[in-house]
């Protein structure tokens, strides 16, 4: 099948309205990738290298969200909305340049999985002409049968047209199609809109292709791959599988998971086998975590890479840029943003790290902060190896703290530490004997003025 070329055609161009929101409904995200390139990425990976995306509402952004996940991709408008047929028919001119197959899918279809386009395509292969896609829910009713004889597809019947033994049928109508690219605008062409509703419907290319002598079958997939999203519930519940999916890919391929329910992937994650994971974790995009490594329950990550047998949290947060080393440690209620973590070291608790370099083996002690900020440009902190940095120390940016030096607690660090050195940077010390008896009358004093208003 590899030497077979083909088209897919995705059909974006619907008004969502039911999802109410701004955002075309094919943007809104699953696993934080927008819907329509959930699909996008399934017809690639199914050898549909080429596609034409047929849009209206929010065209550009659509557009953008697809060619983010894939590259050959031309756009169609579809200035009207005739039918499904119509809208395959926006992309007359793809079509036309001539493929073996043709796949036409939905936008707001993201859990199609690549092995039923496959299949699909493969039927294409061997000979036949139109592959209805077909599922079979728990309850059939609503959804259009599709009518069989000695194993050809004859008929899509309308549940509201279906008679009362056709209703028994508990194979159901997907809406997905395969199309030998030979022939393709034959058939669609042939479609009319003499119905109801005056429009063109792609399921007429099952009847008009049995008028024509050609092939028509239907094949079985899951019903999984045939859900799409009109309504913020159906996208919960579309995330819900999507995550579902994941977590038992994960599983399989040797990741520890504690509690699944309770981890959320982002579609990019990447974990390898032997990491374990802990309850209540969530990933954002651009996650990459190494063999052995183990991330603590309440920890949230974005943009980050996580090394061999290096611990996360619990509780801490791993923004953009994060970069832990081998059997480095981040622990509870840590930030760590745009900053690389050496081998071994250590930043226990109750810290922020943005914008730095943090040297193999150094202990970073608690409440410790880089000043990385000062209202308009970012500095870089540089931490170097075998260092100790006291607990809530200050660390003004741009700075340096050279190998093996050693900071003082509560220390507000402005100045290069070379190598070896001990710093202190606090302010001097005064004691007054008795003052605070003094300090408790005028409080209490002041309390009780406010107290007789």
């Amino acid at each position: 099948m590899t030497s077979r070329t083909c088209l897919s055609v995705i059909l974006a161009a619907g008004e969502g309205t039911r999802m109410k929101s701004a955002l075309p409904k094919v943007l809104h995200p699953i696993a934080r990738l927008p819907i329509v390139a959930h699909v996008a990425k399934a017809v690639h990976s199914a050898g549909g290298s080429d596609i034409a995306l047929v849009v209206g509402r929010g065209a550009d952004a659509v557009r953008d969200a697809v060619k983010s996940v894939v590259s050959n991709v031309t756009v169609h408008e579809q200035k009207e909305r005739l039918g499904t047929a119509h809208a395959v028919l926006a992309a007359r001119d793809a079509i036309a340049r001539g493929y073996d197959d043709i796949l036409v899918v939905f936008g707001d279809t993201p859990l199609i999985e690549t092995a039923a386009l496959d299949q699909a395509r493969a039927r294409l292969a061997d000979g036949a002409d139109v592959v209805v896609m077909g599922f079979r829910p728990a309850n059939p009713a609503g959804y259009g049968r599709l009518v069989e004889k000695n194993g050809k597809l004859i008929a899509i019947r309308e549940d509201k047209d279906a008679s009362e033994s056709e209703k028994k049928i508990g194979f159901c109508n997907g809406g997905l199609m395969a199309l030998r690219g030979a022939g393709a605008l034959q058939l669609l062409d042939k479609v009319t809109n003499a119905n109801a509703k005056g429009e063109y419907y792609l399921t007429d290319v099952v009847e008009i292709g049995n008028a024509m002598g050609k092939s028509v079958v239907a094949i079985e997939i899951a019903v999984d791959s045939v859900i799409g999203i009109n309504t913020r519930v159906e996208l919960a519940e579309a995330e819900a599988i999507w995550q579902t999916r994941r977590r038992r890919a994960m599983m399989l391929a040797g990741v520890s998971i504690q509690a699944p329910e309770t981890v959320f992937f982002a579609h990019d994650t990447l974990v390898e086998a032997d990491v374990s994971l802990e309850p209540n974790i969530v990933f954002g995009q651009g996650v990459s975590i190494a063999s052995g490594a183990v991330i603590h329950s309440f920890s949230y990550l974005e943009g980050a890479r996580i090394g061999p047998k290096a611990e996360v949290g619990p509780f801490a947060r791993l923004r953009p840029g994060a970069d832990l080393a081998e059997k480095a440690k981040v622990g509870n209620f840590v930030e760590v943003k745009n900053a690389k973590i050496g081998m071994g070291a250590k930043v226990g608790h109750l810290t922020y790290l943005g914008d730095a370099t943090v040297g193999a083996g150094t202990n970073i002690g608690a409440g410790t902060i880089t000043c990385n900020y000062d209202g308009y440009n970012k500095a870089l902190t540089e931490i170097g190896a075998g260092t100790f940095i006291g607990s809530n120390t200050s660390l003004v940016a741009p700075l340096s703290v050279g190998d093996n030096a050693y900071v003082a607690s509560g220390s507000v660090i402005t100045q290069n530490v070379p190598a070896d050195a001990l710093a202190f940077g606090r302010a001097h010390q005064v004691v007054k004997e008795g003052r605070a008896v003094e300090l408790r009358a005028r409080y209490a004093a002041q309390k009780n003025a406010k107290k007789a208003e």
